[in-house]
C-alpha cells in the first residue's frame, strides 16, 4: 500500500504482563499468557524462547532459571523446584520474571515481577485422616510435636465423584435466578489460625459426592513493607465418600389437644411440635400406644407426615392415649420416637 517508508520490524515478542507464581512447599508454578503480537503489533509465527528467571535483589535482572520454546497464544507454565540455599534461611523476597526473545535471541525487555519468599517452609501436614459426621467431614492431622510454632491451616477440598454419575448442570431457566450454584470441582476451605489445632469440620458437603481433601501449612509475614505467604507442601489425599447413613433429629415440643365429640362430630386429638431444619427431611411419623398395655402402633399413613402436626380422628370418648413422633429423611432413615405425651378424651 502506498505509504511513509517503514523501519524492518525487529518482531519482538510483546513483554508479558500477567506472570503469576504460587509457592508450595519448595516448588514455585509460574503460569502466564503468551502474546500473540510483536512490539509493532503485528502477529507473531511460531515458537519464540522464553527465559524463567528469579532475582533475590530489588533490581529487574534476570538470573535464568529455566528456558523454554513456546508458541504464540498458548497459556505458559513451568514449576520451578527451589535450590537449596533458595529453600533455606529465613524469609526473603524472591521476584521472577519471564524474558521473551525473537530468533536471533532479541528481546523487548523482562514480565512484570510475581513475587514470592524463599526461604524455610512451614512443615507438611502429616497423618491427615477424614470421617463422616452428621455435621459434614470431620479431619483431623498431628498438630506436632510439644513447642511446634503452630501455623495456620488450608484445606484443598476436590470433588472427584465419577462423571458417569454426575447429574447435567440444571439450564438457567430451570435453575431460575435464585437457584443453587453449581459446587465447584475444588475448594480451598481455610486459610486460618485452627483451633483446636488438630481437626476442623467441614460442614459444606453434599452427601451422594466424593472428595478428596489434602491440607499444608501457611504462614504469612511481612517483608520490607509486604506481606507474603509462605505455604508447606500439601500432604498426600485422603479420600471419603459423603454417605447420608444418619437419621435426623429426634422431634421436639410434642403437644396433644383432645376435643370431644359434639353435635354429631367425632372426638378426635390433635398433635403439633417443633419442626425439624433438616434439608433432606422427607416428614413425620406419628405413633400412639394404650396406657393400659400394648406396643406402639403407626397411626399415619404410609407417606411421612408433612407438616409438623396430626390430627388423630380414631378415638374414643373416655379413652387415654399416649403419642409419640419421629423424623424420617428422604433416603428413608428415621429418627428416635420423641419423649412421649399422653391425653385422655373427654365424654362429650
Amino acid at each position: 500500500m502506498p505509504a511513509a517508508p517503514q523501519p524492518p520490524s525487529l518482531n519482538l515478542p510483546t513483554p508479558v504482563s500477567d506472570l503469576a507464581a504460587i509457592r508450595t512447599g519448595d516448588q514455585v508454578a509460574l503460569t502466564w499468557t503468551m502474546p500473540t503480537k510483536n512490539t509493532d503489533k503485528t502477529l507473531l509465527k511460531g515458537n519464540m524462547t522464553v527465559r524463567v528467571c528469579r532475582n533475590e535483589t530489588s533490581s529487574a535482572s534476570c538470573s535464568a532459571a529455566a528456558t523454554l520454546a513456546l508458541a504464540s497464544g498458548t497459556n505458559g507454565a513451568f514449576t520451578d523446584t527451589l535450590p537449596a540455599p533458595l529453600a533455606s534461611g529465613s524469609p526473603r523476597v524472591l521476584t521472577y520474571f519471564v524474558e521473551l526473545a525473537n530468533r536471533k535471541g532479541r528481546s523487548a525487555g523482562l514480565s512484570n515481577g510475581a513475587e514470592i519468599l524463599a526461604g524455610e517452609a512451614p512443615a507438611a501436614v502429616t497423618s491427615l485422616t477424614a470421617e463422616m459426621r452428621r455435621e459434614g467431614v470431620l479431619l483431623s492431622w498431628n498438630p506436632g510435636p510439644p513447642g511446634f510454632s503452630p501455623a495456620a491451616i488450608r484445606l484443598v477440598r476436590r470433588r472427584i465423584t465419577p462423571a458417569a454419575t454426575e447429574k447435567p448442570a440444571p439450564s438457567k431457566s430451570a435453575e431460575g435466578p435464585l437457584g443453587p450454584p453449581a459446587e465447584p470441582v475444588e475448594r480451598t476451605l481455610r486459610v486460618d489460625s485452627a483451633t483446636p489445632p488438630d481437626r476442623a469440620l467441614d460442614t459444606d458437603i453434599h452427601f451422594g459426592e466424593s472428595y478428596e481433601y489434602r491440607a499444608q501449612r501457611v504462614v504469612r509475614i511481612a517483608v520490607n513493607g509486604k506481606t507474603l505467604e509462605l505455604a508447606g507442601p500439601l500432604s498426600p489425599p485422603v479420600g471419603i465418600d459423603a454417605v447420608n447413613v444418619y437419621p435426623p433429629a429426634v422431634p421436639k415440643g410434642l403437644a396433644a389437644v383432645a376435643t370431644p365429640g359434639e353435635n354429631g362430630a367425632a372426638p378426635a386429638v390433635d398433635l403439633n411440635w417443633q419442626p425439624n431444619t433438616e434439608a433432606d427431611l422427607a416428614g413425620y411419623v406419628v405413633y400412639r400406644r394404650d396406657p393400659a398395655g400394648g406396643g406402639w402402633q403407626r397411626i399415619s399413613s404410609a407417606q411421612p407426615v408433612a407438616p409438623p402436626a396430626y390430627r388423630d380422628d380414631h378415638v374414643e370418648a373416655g379413652h387415654t392415649y399416649i403419642y409419640a413422633v419421629s423424623a424420617i429423611d428422604e433416603e428413608g432413615h428415621e429418627s428416635e420416637r420423641s419423649a412421649e405425651t399422653q391425653e385422655s378424651v373427654p365424654s362429650p
